[in-house]
């Protein structure tokens, strides 16, 4: 099975596009989306209609956190995260935050584990952003789900790459986009796939991976798209500039 994996969509309607197109080309028989479809992006309305279409044609949709902040936006904004969730808020239909309000915040299927951030505690959203803290991902996983071997997630915005050799901590490797990364299931793996919609790197282009049961094989892709577009809408839409200059800077 080769099952397309996407994250942190945030409102990007033109990078969501791009990448499944792109996982289209590649072959992709499943599509799975492992949260944060909305918040800092000016069409959070398209991005949910888009994934729900695809839901009922079987693929599967996780809860993030600002899938949850759109839902019950805070009271007091202390985070610049947390800025656009009211406003996220009133564009969605009350039957989409209803949807987005019953996601669920893990997905388990024979030796893969999905999530949108750490296992650990999922609704608690730990950010797995070093050897520490994804190997208490995949040791909460464990204990739920022993036979795990696939702990893959998204939350940091980062393609990252861990595994665990002959001790007990976790090691990382530096995925290549576009290069196919043999993961055996004799060892176990811990992986963030990167932001469909909002990349830190540096890099304008748009994020998703492609894991390949059938030769265990993790590839990370990226993708161009209008991020000139995205950006613009932002603006029109009358968000917080710096979403849209962030988006031009790929940062």
């Amino acid at each position: 099975m080769r099952l397309a994996l996407f994250s942190d969509i945030h409102g990007n309607i033109q990078a969501l596009e791009a990448c499944l197109a792109h996982a289209q080309g590649q072959q992709a028989e499943r599509l799975a989306f492992l949260g944060d479809m909305v918040g800092y992006g000016a069409d959070p309305v398209a991005v949910v209609q888009r994934v729900q279409g695809l839901v009922l044609q079987g693929a599967c949709a996780l809860q993030g956190n600002h899938d949850a902040m759109a839902v019950h936006p805070p009271q007091d904004v202390q985070t610049i995260g947390e800025s656009t969730a009211r406003w996220t808020h009133r564009q969605l239909q009350p039957e989409q935050r209803a949807w987005l309000a019953e996601l669920p915040l893990t997905a388990y299927e024979d030796t893969l584990l999905l999530v949108h951030a750490s296992a650990e505690e999922p609704a608690l959203w730990h950010y797995v952003y070093d050897q520490r803290s994804a190997t208490a991902s995949l040791d909460a996983a464990l204990l739920q789900w022993p036979g795990v071997r696939y702990v893959l997630g998204g939350h940091v915005h980062m393609q990252t790459l861990y595994y665990r050799g002959s001790g007990h901590d976790l090691m990382l490797f530096k995925p290549q986009p576009g290069i196919a990364i043999p993961v055996p299931r004799h060892r176990q793996w811990v992986g963030t796939i990167g932001s469909v919609g909002q990349p830190r790197d540096g890099n304008t282009h748009a994020m998703y991976a492609l894991l390949d049961t059938g030769r265990a094989q993790l590839t990370y892709h990226r993708v161009p798209y209008d991020f000139h577009a995205a950006a613009e809408a932002v603006r029109q839409a009358g968000l917080p500039a710096f979403f849209a200059d962030r988006l031009e800077a790929g940062r």
